[in-house]
């Protein structure tokens, strides 16, 4: 399952920037590029003039979208930053703009199949290889054919642009266990708890409670692939015990956390 997660509070915040491919054209259909992030590494806001799916196979990628974070698939020309808090090994996409290409115009999360993950390690040895260009054109039409029936999944964090608003999704972002309820925090900032609910639902398409759960979801993510224990974590969060943590993460992914490690673990 590809791992995604929120951001601190500024988009371009990384100990290391790197360099942008200088790519401009691409030789075939799909191109495949591998990179490995260390911890803080990542790249600045930058546009391609193709499609990009970038998928991590080890570690947690931030990808910044327009005030949202995904781990995604991105159409040509939107603006993206890319960076990994603690490391992470990643596999990138970049596929034409076929006309019957059939994937969406808006940036999606989505969940990689056992068949897609074998079709991008096959790509890079093909590759490494050099197997002729039937064989990899094959592998070019299969790979978008398995694009066009990924399950999209919902792993993006909407982010307020008014101050007062990212004043306070910083601050819960830092500290997650923060419980202060709406009332509390229209106090901080200077308006009622109505004004509040309905200004952060107008900038970001959903409730403070939900924007909360998730997320404590992305961030519970991002902490799984860390050796970071399931009840540290979920205290860190907020809840009670591992429990109520457990709950909310199976509600939402369809297994535990101590599953999803393990499968993540086996690839």
């Amino acid at each position: 399952m590809p791992n995604i997660r929120s951001m601190p509070s500024s988009p371009t915040r990384t100990a290391a920037l790197l360099p942008v491919p200088a790519l401009q054209v691409l030789p075939q259909p799909v191109v495949l590029r591998s990179e490995n992030l260390g911890p803080g590494q990542g790249f600045a806001e930058h546009t391609h003039r193709w499609n990009q799916f970038v998928y991590a196979t080890a570690g947690t990628l931030l990808v910044t979208v327009a005030r949202a974070r995904y781990v995604i698939w991105i159409p040509t020309g939107t603006r993206h930053a890319t960076h990994a808090l603690h490391g992470a090994a990643f596999r990138n996409l970049y596929v034409d703009d076929a006309p019957d290409l059939g994937l969406p115009a808006l940036c999606t999360s989505y969940a990689v199949s056992p068949l897609m993950r074998a079709l991008i390690v096959e790509l890079e040895q093909a590759a490494g290889r050099q197997e002729d260009a039937a064989y990899l054109h094959t592998l070019y039409a299969m790979l978008r054919a398995q694009l066009q029936r990924l399950p999209q999944l919902q792993r993006h964090l909407p982010w307020p642009h008014s101050p007062r608003l990212r004043q306070m999704c910083e601050a819960l972002y830092a500290h997650p266990a923060d419980p202060r309820s709406l009332h509390a925090w229209g106090q901080v900032l200077g308006m009622s708890a109505r004004t509040l609910a309905r200004h952060f639902a107008q900038e970001t398409g959903t409730s403070l409670r939900q924007w909360r759960q998730q997320l404590r979801l992305l961030l519970a993510l991002e902490w799984l692939s860390t050796p970071r224990s399931v009840t540290s974590i979920a205290i860190d969060l907020g809840y009670a015990g591992t429990s109520a943590f457990s709950y909310m993460f199976h509600q939402a992914t369809g297994c535990t956390p101590s599953q999803w490690r393990s499968r993540r673990a086996a690839g």
